[in-house]
């Protein structure tokens, strides 16, 4: 689908980009010619991952550990990354998120969805464009979103509202960097399962059959994500710009994705909430 050098030259950074979606677009984007950066907060994890890729690849791949919650921390990792050149491309990938009633969430759980989805985002989002401004230097920014942007999703509420937060950051900055030279796009992924977000959002007593209620009856494959976000991020994406890529197979035209959980019982919650607590210990 795309000439074998589309990223060559590109110095990417994915956060949380050990597992899951984000190192299946790390994979994609070197098998383009990039050279990649991956960060997230388990050292063990990325270096694994890193080495996988060096072993089936070559290229130039390293990981960092930042948690990216902390603004000090992602500014100390940006310093680290432009010693050596400038990156040409952020991907805000990292995020959590898990089921409950809202009313039953913590100042504290509310949070620790909101600091990495929101907060970290953003830290790494104004801490690339900054250096890109000042060094006069052109940078793309793709942000990992959801469809609960467009159809609002209950029982994820700070992950509604964080992501949407996210996607009016992406418009403004278009505006606000587009005359800098510096492109903000995001993607709203439909259901692309990974072990991590399964267990979160889809435990055990959930409806089973969910994939073929689809429009087009099945999940997403990681290559199909990695191929656009590998498309919004090169030059070829270059008039792409504060715009957001739904890819889920139709599905939000059918489903916010959240309705067969309001007919679960108090008995159900409970048992998920022990089930994120003893996970948590």
């Amino acid at each position: 689908m795309f000439e074998k050098g589309l990223l060559q030259g590109k110095r990417i950074l994915v956060t949380g980009g050990g597992s899951g979606l984000g190192a299946a677009m790390g994979r994609r984007f070197v098998e383009l010619g990039a050279e990649l950066i991956i960060c997230g907060r388990r050292l063990e994890l990325l270096q694994t991952t890193a080495a996988q890729m060096r072993g089936d690849l070559g290229g130039s791949i390293s990981a960092l550990v930042c948690d990216i919650r902390d603004g000090a921390a992602v500014d100390a990792m940006l310093d680290a990354i432009w010693r050596d050149a400038p990156l040409d491309v952020l991907v805000n990938n990292a995020a959590a998120t898990f089921i409950a009633q809202t009313e039953q969430l913590s100042f504290r759980a509310a949070d620790a969805i909101l600091a990495p989805t929101l907060h970290g985002a953003m830290y790494c989002t104004l801490g690339a464009g900054k250096r890109w401004i000042e060094g006069k230097h052109k940078g793309v920014v793709l942000s990992i979103l959801s469809t609960s942007t467009i159809t609002g999703r209950a029982f994820t509420v700070p992950s509604a509202m964080a992501k949407s937060a996210v996607l009016a950051m992406t418009r403004s900055l278009a505006v606000e960097w587009g005359p800098k030279g510096i492109r903000t796009v995001a993607i709203a992924p439909g259901a692309f399962p990974t072990p991590g977000a399964s267990g979160q959002l889809r435990p055990e007593g959930r409806d089973a059959n969910w994939a073929s209620r689809n429009p087009l009856g099945r999940a997403g494959e990681h290559r199909e994500l990695a191929d656009l976000a590998s498309f919004l991020v090169s030059d070829s994406a270059g008039y792409i710009n504060g715009e957001m890529v739904v890819q889920d197979g139709g599905a939000h035209l059918r489903s916010s994705g959240a309705e067969d959980l309001l007919q679960w019982s108090d008995a159900q919650w409970e048992q998920q909430r022990a089930a994120r607590s003893k996970g948590r210990g």
